[in-house]
């Protein structure tokens, strides 16, 4: 440590990370500024950066950034053969949207399956929003409605979905399948998500019905005729998926098994999609290039947490948190760790989980917490962040929806977090 401080003060660069992630500054430029504190901090020598640097692009939260990109890839694909308006149209349909309660159902289904789908949450809400928008106008849905269901029920598809990158990167560090990671964490907290939106965007509904519209919106398109190679490539895209996942499930792949199933699936949708094979791969380069911020700033992540870990930082931090947790309680231990999660670290979702399983997994293991719970409260308090404040997510699907009412978003947001909250508290309980 510089100037020998204590181990404890390495933690300083993510402190000033955690104030800047919620500040209007670019996230690359927050991860690089913290990685020079904390190799300065640290005693790193910077000219070995470069060294460190290509250590990183073959690390976890390198491979995680690389998937969010296959997602954006696998997203470009769909949406240029067809597939997911006629995936989103379908759905809608199907569910007959005469009313504003099948409306609101019939969003949120198409919402969650594609990003579900996609593991991307603002990748496929993109998708979806210019598709559903002329629909749910005619009904009279309301912008702030939309966006709540947006941002709710495609929490759910991240949950939920076998690779999306929150999914991979708890089943990778707590050691759970996927199986057990559905039933024992990411369906009963979809759930909870699921019926917080659909009350609340049905109450937001009520309230806005009469205050704000839709104005000058496009007609939906009602002769809409899907082609016979999007048909087949629709067909394609569910078969290879559904094989390529069961088979991952069946042998165990790992993590990395993610980045096979992604890139053969677009491969495969845009072949049935009769895209040339230039085509597909400047879709698929199309797509991904709209994540490349993303890689970096995982790939710049890896280095950050490295050095915050090896000087000691996380075993001092568990050291002083000895005595308030003296009573060696799981559900005082569930409590601070969720909340330390939800409001205590900003970012990325899935670097918010490596930061509080540095941090916490060690008190966990000695309290003897399950690893379903501590699954849980690394899902919640990483990604309840994006409901408990106005950032990023938040107001990237209000841009989406085309709503300005961040009042009853901001209520929708506190709802779920006390909900979420509850449901850690009660397992810990139950535990």
């Amino acid at each position: 440590m510089l100037f020998d401080l204590s181990p404890i003060f390495a933690l300083v660069p993510l402190v000033i990370y955690i104030i800047l992630a919620f500040k209007d500054i670019n996230a690359i430029l927050n991860v690089t500024i913290c990685v020079l504190l904390s190799a300065i901090i640290t005693k790193q020598p910077l000219m070995e950066m470069g060294n460190v640097i290509n250590e990183a692009l073959g690390s976890f939260l390198a491979m995680i950034g690389f998937i969010i990109m296959l997602g954006a890839a696998l997203g470009e694909i769909l949406k240029r053969t067809g597939v997911a308006e006629y995936i989103v149209l379908t759905f809608m349909n199907r569910i007959g949207i005469n009313s504003e309660r099948k409306a609101i159902l019939a969003v949120m289904i198409c919402s969650c399956i594609l990003v579900t789908l996609l593991g991307t949450l603002a990748g496929a809400n993109a998708i979806i929003a210019p598709i559903v928008i002329p629909l749910v106008a005619t009904i009279g849905l309301t912008p702030s409605t939309l966006a709540v269901i947006f941002q709710g029920a495609g929490a759910t598809g991240l949950f939920i979905g076998p690779y999306s990158p929150q999914v991979v990167t708890i089943m990778e560090v707590t050691g759970l399948s996927y199986g057990v990671y559905l039933s024992g964490v990411g369906i009963p907290l979809a759930l909870v998500c699921w019926i917080v939106t659909l009350l609340m965007s049905q109450r937001i509904q009520n309230k806005t019905r009469n205050v704000y519209a839709y104005d000058d919106v496009e007609k939906p398109n009602t002769d809409y005729n899907s082609t016979s190679e999007t048909k087949r490539a629709t067909i394609v895209f569910f078969l290879s998926l559904i094989v390529l996942v069961a088979y991952g499930i069946i042998t165990q792949g790992g993590s990395s098994y993610a980045i096979v199933v992604m890139f053969t699936t677009a491969i495969l949708t845009g072949i049935a999609g009769k895209l040339s094979p230039n085509v597909i791969f400047e879709t698929l380069v199309e797509g991904a290039s709209k994540m490349v911020s993303l890689f970096i700033m995982f790939v710049l992540f890896y280095p950050f947490i490295t050095f915050i870990s090896e000087a000691g930082a996380f075993d001092a931090l568990v050291e002083l948190l000895q005595p308030l947790l003296a009573s060696e309680s799981s559900i005082l231990f569930s409590f601070i760790a969720t909340l330390t999660g939800i409001f205590g670290i900003g970012g990325a979702a899935a670097a918010q989980t490596v930061v509080m399983d540095n941090m916490f997994s060690t008190l966990a293991n000695n309290l003897g917490i399950s690893t379903t719970l501590w699954a849980l409260i690394l899902l919640v308090g990483s990604q309840i962040t994006s409901f408990a404040y106005p950032e990023a997510d938040m107001l990237g699907q209000m841009g989406l929806a085309r709503s300005k009412d961040l009042k009853n978003m901001v209520k929708f947001g506190i709802t779920l977090t006390i909900a979420t909250v509850i449901l850690v508290l009660i397992r810990s309980i139950f535990s």
